[in-house]
């Protein structure tokens, strides 16, 4: 696979002010994830694992530091850049699915690639729901479905742009193990064919450990890493 870095993190900082006193909650991470890596963040709750998955993300700001994603620093962007950069580059899987409650499973999935201006969308978005096993789900509502049912939704939603890099929160945390493995294979499948990039925020050790890399976080700093090589 290609060297080139995807993530560079230098000296990222965050903290967070409560009332008089300032929480650190990340300090001192130093990181470089390269293109078509796999990559999991591990550790206990309350690590930091899911802050630097946001701020990797854009959707936070770190409080000292650089985050440099595809070669553009976060923190040289306004909002509108980070978004743009979001829509066009990265896929995000949020543990709390963030699903449109009136748009049907189909609709959901299709709607990151019409925001982009494409057309002829929903065959794909079929194809990706039959991926998941929703074929049977494509016109439900959200709160029709399951949580897992949703979660599954969202996944296909973040595959349907083919990102450079897919961020993903807790993606089996709400599926049973059975439907677990079929969102760890179509994960790794993404990664095989499109040279996806994946950082994925874990504590599905059949998932970490699929893996090549897990970098351990404790208290707001990555401690250790564990490689397991190509897979």
């Amino acid at each position: 696979m290609s060297s080139t870095p995807i993530i560079v993190v230098k000296d990222l900082g965050k903290s967070v002010n409560l009332g008089q006193e300032s929480l650190t909650i990340l300090e001192g991470i130093d990181l470089q994830v390269n293109s078509g890596e796999t990559v999991a963040l591990v550790g206990a709750s309350g690590s930091g694992k899911s802050t630097l998955l946001g701020l990797l993300a854009g959707l936070d700001l770190p409080s000292s530091g650089r985050i440099e994603i595809l070669g553009k620093s976060l923190g040289e962007l306004d909002e509108e850049g980070r978004a743009r950069l979001r829509a066009e580059q990265i896929g995000f899987i949020f543990q709390s699915f963030l699903l449109l409650p009136t748009m049907s499973a189909l609709e959901n999935v299709m709607l990151p690639a019409e925001l982009r201006g494409e057309r002829n969308c929903e065959p794909r978005a079929r194809e990706l729901l039959a991926a998941v096993g929703l074929s049977e789900r494509l016109h439900h509502l959200p709160p029709r479905l399951s949580g897992g049912e949703q979660q599954r939704v969202a996944i296909a939603r973040a595959f349907m742009t083919r990102p450079s890099l897919l961020l993903a929160d807790e993606p089996t945390g709400n599926l049973d193990s059975k439907t677990g493995e079929k969102v760890i294979a179509l994960l790794f499948e993404l990664n095989r064919q499109y040279g996806t990039t994946l950082v994925v925020v874990t504590h599905d050790q059949t998932l970490a450990e699929r893996c090549q890399r897990q970098l351990v976080m404790v208290a707001g700093k990555l401690e250790r890493e564990v490689s397991h090589g190509v897979v």
